[in-house]
């Protein structure tokens, strides 16, 4: 079985640029713990709130989405939508397709920088899934003028990138493999190069929308 994954995720950049005035004070202890449960319970709350309101102000259905808490360092948060072409219903599914999708949360950052997560971090996932349930992940561009209006709705600002301290925040390393699409170059850990490789996965890039080939 074939899936294809459409990624939008919300990062720290690896020169540490930050695109907004707003900074972020990185006095804190080196070891951090994430968040427990009942505080991911909190967040699953509040991410909840925000479909609500986004049900409310564009008078469209927003169904209740998996709150994920399995990212580690740099990335805070993800919005996945995972395609497979397999006869199976699912969410918005076509013929011979069934999509799921997910939002995904780093604890660790979430412990370290709470009001930057709650302030930024949770509505910018948010408004990736309900813009692809307004317009379709496939039809816009991943911080496009569709979602930077649907952040500004939810009351936020449309902030693409974060400025975080990233220590005391586990890294996974892992060896990476350099993909091309139409538009530029872009990087993929090894356990994503082995299911492309294996036939299992493909990838596409969330610019061009073209699918993701190996540079060897």
């Amino acid at each position: 079985m074939l899936s294809i994954q459409y990624i939008s995720d919300f990062t720290v950049p690896s020169n540490n640029t930050f695109s907004t005035s707003s900074a972020i004070d990185p006095a804190i202890s080196s070891t951090i713990t994430p968040i427990d449960a009942e505080q991911q319970l909190q967040v699953q709350k509040e991410v909840q709130r925000y479909l609500t309101i986004g049900e409310s102000l564009h008078q469209c259905a927003v169904p209740a989405i998996p709150v994920l808490f399995d990212l580690k360092g740099k990335t805070a948060g993800m919005y996945r939508v995972k395609t497979s072409l397999a006869p199976r219903k699912g969410f918005f599914s076509k013929t011979g397709t069934a999509s799921e999708r997910v939002i995904r949360f780093n604890p660790w950052l979430f412990a370290k920088y709470p009001e930057d997560s709650w302030e930024n971090t949770i509505p910018h996932e948010v408004a990736h899934y309900i813009t692809d349930c307004l317009y379709g992940i496939k039809s816009i561009r991943p911080h496009g003028k569709e979602w930077a209006a649907v952040m500004r709705r939810l009351g936020a600002e449309p902030i693409v990138r974060a400025n975080y301290d990233l220590s005391g925040i586990p890294v996974r390393r892992m060896a990476q493999y350099v993909y091309c699409c139409a538009c530029r170059e872009i990087s993929l850990t090894a356990y994503r190069h082995k299911k492309v490789q294996s036939g299992l996965q493909s990838y596409r890039c969330r610019d061009c929308l073209s699918e993701l080939s190996w540079k060897k």
